[in-house]
């Protein structure tokens, strides 16, 4: 199980969104260009953040993406959820028939529940996750990445 780029993508596009929205709406162009995202596949991926009251595009010029919610009430698993990316470690997908030849009988594999409960924590830290949390934590590295002159001042015998 893995989490594939669609997930990885929505979320990266997602801090974007939320860090640039208090100018006014934030471009698909933009964000595509900023993050290195082509642009037809963040339609893709904003159209169902769109249906999923995640975003709201704003028409026209000047128009974009604006968050739907406020970035506190907007969880990584919201957006992981929203573009149908599938949170599940199990071999099965869920329907308890890992083994293929006892698929009907509805055998499960040894570690079903293993996987099964490595889902749950998956789904819980993810769904702790707001996306003001990875805001602030972007801004943050943003602001130990700014280098720092220090200034020297010469000193001249008098």
């Amino acid at each position: 199980m893995r989490l594939t780029t669609k997930g990885r993508f929505a979320v990266t596009a997602m801090i974007d969104l939320a860090m640039r929205q208090h100018h006014g709406p934030v471009t698909l162009a933009g964000i595509s260009q900023r993050q290195e995202i082509s642009l037809s596949y963040l339609e893709q991926l904003f159209g169902k953040l769109r249906r999923h009251e995640i975003v709201e595009s704003v028409r026209g010029p000047g128009g974009g993406y604006n968050l739907a919610r406020r970035a506190e009430d907007i969880t990584v698993a919201d957006i992981i959820i929203a573009v149908d990316e599938p949170l599940d470690a199990t071999q099965c997908g869920g329907k308890q028939n890992c083994h293929g030849e006892n698929e009907a009988a509805g055998v499960r594999c040894m570690t079903h529940d293993l996987w099964a409960t490595l889902n749950e924590k998956m789904v819980d830290y993810l769904d702790s996750v707001s996306l003001k949390d990875l805001v602030e934590q972007q801004k943050q590295k943003q602001t130990e990445q700014k280098p720092v002159v220090v200034m020297h001042r010469s000193h001249h015998a008098v």
